[in-house]
């Protein structure tokens, strides 16, 4: 993979060396009006293919510094897009006419539309538009910008990944998270592009766009469109930018002397801030210098882009480098096209520990960082501070004694060959092959308190290495059927595998820490038979046939329907094949019935099947496993039984959903908008692990469809933006809303094979308890048929009484506390959520900010259960979690309730970005450029006491005695847990500079 990965970023210098002459340089100016004569204000003037542009003043007059030969791009809200390429003249005037938002190009699955014929509800997010600042996961670019996509990042670890879902929870976690199609490599990893390639991002929201990709777009699609070059022009450009990042909001907690006079008797002597011990100013840099131009049959993008990344924790960040070539050739009179990708990224990362930040928060904080020389315990354990008592550990010394990093590699090379057969019929080719490895491992020192002392030393290593292949056949047909009548036609197959295949081990008992996990046969534990090894291989297959055709009625009334039939080597035997439908039609109001002053009004219907894989291969097949060992002949040998019994019949999920949507536009296209009502159901939703009586079951668990129960959701997406230009001055607010509603429903089934639901017509799983200590069997979260996803379950708090005691409500009235007076206490997931993106223009100044929002969730806050009140006296020695809720008078044992259950909806100032434009001379060696400072997450406003009041899609806590939902991803089942195990919340300021020439 190193190889492969040193030629790609050899073939981008070789691009770029070899290609970077820039052109003359010249200066344009002009005029741009309206069909009218009247001067357009603020009107774009960008040269295609960079960032180099500028907008028309008050008399819609403009100069630019362009290269020569460059192509001018030319547009305004309301206007259609004018291309124009220069040529002896310095003088550019254009008159833009009407139409611009009916005609942009909208990306849909295996093709494009115009804006005017889209049918089903898809968001169409450009460059220029996305989110800036120091952002390293590309998903974010788009955090807060589409009604109904809810992307989270809890705290501001630079190693985590974002939490994706559109519309709400449709599974159980076959496919919590939409399908990512990177340049029509379906299911491409995000990890292998950069930010700053890419182009525009498309989310197909509601079924009748999704159900093209069949099995696996229940939970939507997000297509992922990177940057190419255009005939013409050649253009280097180099973005650079440094951030500095620190902690936003910490749990609060008493200070030493606060901490003092509360337990007096645990003053260690010392004063210790143990968050400003295991935290830093997290400095980052970007890089990003890529070149693009090209011929009439040749076009190319090159680019390199280097980041290196700190996090606040003192140890956690990663370096990475990626590289990127797209390169498109024309041949045979223009009837041959040929497109090719090349990325690939390398990415080193040291991960830390998040425990540090746990352990900080909750440190005695008069104890010192590290012992006095000559004390007793300084030799045993390095010289760091320990205290002997359960789950509690010194945090600087879980950082500085031990190691947890790894090794990434990326590699995506695709290529598509398109033939024109006869005008407007075409077929194409497309291939592609995507691998990802990855390498990592750990090491405890055996003096760590953390791990390490308890076996002398632990060392661990993984690797895992996927490989993906897709390759597909498609045709498209664009023709006038008639008059006035357009037909756009596509039929394709579909055929991809993926191999994925990984070791692990952990060895424990070292002579030595020097060798770290590098050879993990110094561990005694090897030699002496007790070393934990692992690996496993795995395979499936995804085939599909699929067709699609788009009719356009003299641009008044648009129909679309599609098809595809998907196969996959993850279903049973009896069910390998399931068939996906969809059809839409859009209806243009303003024409069909002459209604005047709307500039649009399109009504939009449709209804779509989309299906979800199996989340692992070999659900359904009888499977066998370790099971312990037996004495045989002198010895013991290794015993394997059954762990999961077979199930010919498991099939996909299905969702089925109806969008009515309405686009609408006022005011010469100044009010752009659009409001969408869907309804969606989820049935034969996949469950592992599910218990089966035993017998005549043999492994007493099977991997089924669940008949009984559906999800269902339902909301409304509402979006408006308005366009201001005056005076030089522009300004373009926009809102967006979305509201939810998630229930699971229990489907009157008499002769359902397996039941979901226990007794009552309710679930609990012990994973979703509080945990260790004491907690462990105390679930707090309820699943109950016919009711909303995502509810707390426990005692209602009314109070403290006088003897420090919980005074909980009877519900009964029976006068006893127990299992009858526990209730739905709250609610994990949001009612709406809200967006509002501003930005201004003025001369060469430009200013943005948007704030974003989740209202109507609460989340369970673990922290306070664990160290907010002082207890029965077996958790003294820890700091204490000081909120507006501590009450000193109580001193019970923590039992969770709704008294830990707190209102989480929250407004934050999400980005802030100040820019400048610089005006060029003709002489200039540059194009242009543009220095910005930026600010994320600036604030919160939020009643929630925590770090973070963002919403928890899914619960990685405790491992369930019953019953896994999708152990890999979490448990879709039970949101709004807030751990003590995550980062903080972070803040961060950036300055960034672009550079074109």
């Amino acid at each position: 993979m190193k190889k492969l990965l040193t030629l790609a970023v050899m073939a981008c210098a070789v691009v770029l060396l070899s290609s970077a002459q820039v052109l003359g340089q010249k200066t344009v100016t002009g005029v741009v009006t309206d069909a009218n004569g009247e001067a357009l204000i603020g009107a774009n003037v960008l040269e295609k293919g960079t960032s180099n542009g500028t907008i028309s003043d008050i008399d819609g007059s403009y100069s630019l510094s362009v290269a020569e030969g460059a192509t001018l791009v030319f547009s305004y809200t309301g206007f259609t897009t004018q291309e124009i390429q220069t040529g002896a003249s310095n003088t550019v005037s254009v008159t833009l006419q009407e139409g611009e938002l009916l005609n942009e190009v909208v990306v849909t699955g295996y093709g494009t539309q115009k804006s005017k014929e889209v049918t089903s509800s898809i968001s169409s997010v450009k460059a220029e538009d996305f989110n800036q600042g120091a952002i390293q996961d590309p998903v974010s670019l788009i955090q807060g910008k589409v009604p109904g996509l809810n992307i989270t990042n809890v705290g501001g670890s630079p190693n985590g990944s974002s939490e994706i879902r559109l519309r709400g929870v449709t599974s159980f976690g076959a496919n919590a998270s939409p399908l990512i199609v990177i340049d029509g490599v379906i299911g491409g990893t995000l990890d292998n592009v950069d930010p700053n390639d890419i182009e525009s991002i498309d989310v197909l929201k509601d079924g009748s766009a999704a159900a093209i990709y069949g099995t696996r777009a229940s939970s939507g699609v997000i297509l992922v469109t990177t940057k190419r070059g255009n005939a013409g022009e050649t253009k280097v450009e180099y973005n650079v930018y440094g951030t500095a990042e620190g902690i936003a909001q910490r749990v609060p907690t008493l200070t030493a002397d606060e901490f003092v006079n509360f337990r007096p008797n645990v003053d260690r002597g010392a004063e210790t801030d143990w968050v400003d011990e295991v935290t830093r100013t997290g400095l980052t840099h970007v890089h990003n210098l890529s070149l693009s131009g090209g011929s009439t049959s040749t076009t190319y993008r090159a680019s390199l882009n280097y980041r290196d990344v700190q996090g606040v924790g003192l140890v956690d960040g990663f370096n990475q480098l990626n590289g990127r070539i797209n390169l498109s050739q024309k041949a045979l009179n223009d009837k041959l096209k040929v497109d090719l990708n090349l990325s690939a990224t390398q990415r080193d990362a040291n991960f830390g520990f998040n425990e540090a930040f746990r352990y900080a928060t909750l440190y005695n904080p008069t104890a010192p960082v590290f012992f006095n020389e000559g004390d007793e315990l300084f030799e045993r354990f390095d010289g760091y501070y320990q205290e002997i008592n359960f789950d509690y550990f010194n945090p600087v010394a879980i950082i500085d004694q031990n190691t947890n990093t790894g090794e990434t590699n990326d590699l995506l090379l695709s290529g598509k060959a398109t033939y024109e057969i006869v005008d407007g019929f075409k077929v194409a080719g497309f291939l592609s092959q995507q691998k990802e490895s990855g390498l990592f491992g750990q090491f405890f020192d055996k003096n760590s308190f953390f791990r390490g002392e308890g076996r002398n030393g632990l060392a661990s290593r993984q690797t895992f290495d996927t490989e993906q292949t897709l390759f597909e056949l498609t045709a498209t047909y664009d023709t006038e059927i008639s008059s006035g009548v357009q037909l756009s036609a596509l039929a394709g197959y579909s055929w991809q595998e993926i191999t994925s295949q990984g070791f692990n081990a952990t060895v424990g008992d070292f002579i030595s820490d020097d060798i770290s996990f590098n050879n993990l046969g110094f561990g005694l534990d090897v030699g002496n038979g007790i070393a934990n090894v692992g690996s496993f291989k795995g395979q499936n297959r995804i085939i599909g046939f699929f067709g699609r055709a788009n009719l356009n009625f003299n641009d008044d009334f648009f129909v679309s329907a599609s098809v595809r039939r998907d196969g996959s080597s993850r279903f049973g035997d009896n069910n390998k094949w399931g068939v996906f439908g969809a059809v839409s039609a859009g209806a243009n109001l303003v024409s069909l019935l002459g209604i005047s002053g709307p500039d649009q009004l399109k009504l939009r219907v449709g209804y779509g099947v989309t299906g979800a894989d199996a989340p692992g291969n070999l659900l359904s097949r009888f499977r066998f496993d370790n099971a312990g060992s037996f004495f045989f002949n002198g010895n013991f040998v290794s015993a394997v039984g059954p762990t999961q019994d077979p199930n010919p019949d498991l099939k996909w999920e299905v969702k089925q959903e109806i969008n009515a949507g309405l686009d609408f536009a006022f005011g010469d296209y100044k009010w752009v908008g659009s409001i969408d009502v869907y309804n969606r159901t989820t049935s034969d939703l996949i469950l592992p692990n599910l218990p089966v009586p035993q017998p005549p079951s043999q492994s007493g668990s099977i991997t089924a469809n669940l008949e009984d129960v559906e999800l269902v959701n339902s909301g409304v997406e509402f979006s408006i933006s308005y366009n201001h230009v005056g005076d030089g001055f522009s300004w373009t607010p926009t809102v967006n809303l979305a509201t939810y509603r998630t229930r699971i429903n229990q489907v009157e089934a008499p002769d359902a094979a397996f039941a979901f639901f226990q007794s009552g017509g309710q679930r609990f799983d012990t994973n979703t308890s509080p945990g260790a200590p004491g907690l462990n069997d105390d679930p707090s979260v309820v699943v109950q048929a016919n009711s909303p996803l995502g509810q707390f379950w426990g005692f209602s708090f009314e109070g403290i009484g006088d003897d420090g005691e919980f005074i909980f409500e009877d519900v009964n009235g029976d006068g006893a506390l127990d299992a009858a007076d526990e209730q739905v206490i709250g609610q994990g997931l949001p009612d709406f959520s809200l967006g509002f993106q501003n930005q201004f223009n003025f001369g060469n100044v430009d200013f943005s900010f948007f704030l974003r929002g989740d209202f109507g969730h609460q989340l369970a806050n673990m922290w306070r259960v664990f160290y907010e009140p002082l207890g029965n006296g077996s958790r003294e020695i820890e700091n204490i979690v000081f909120t507006e809720f501590f009450d000193d008078n109580l001193t019970a044992t923590p039992i969770f309730s709704s008294y830990y259950v707190e209102d989480a909806s929250f407004v934050a100032l999400d980005n802030v970005t100040l820019g400048y434009n610089f005006d060029m001379s003709e002489n200039s060696s540059f194009d242009n450029i543009r220095f910005y400072v930026n600010a994320r997450n600036l604030f919160y406003i939020t009643g929630y006491s925590g770090a973070d009041p963002s919403v928890r899609y899914q619960d990685f806590g405790n491992t369930s005695n019953g019953a896994q939902i999708n152990t890999t991803n979490g448990n879709p089942l039970a949101p709004g847990i807030d751990r003590r195990n995550n980062y903080f919340r972070t803040r961060s300021f950036t300055v960034g500079a672009t550079f074109g020439f």
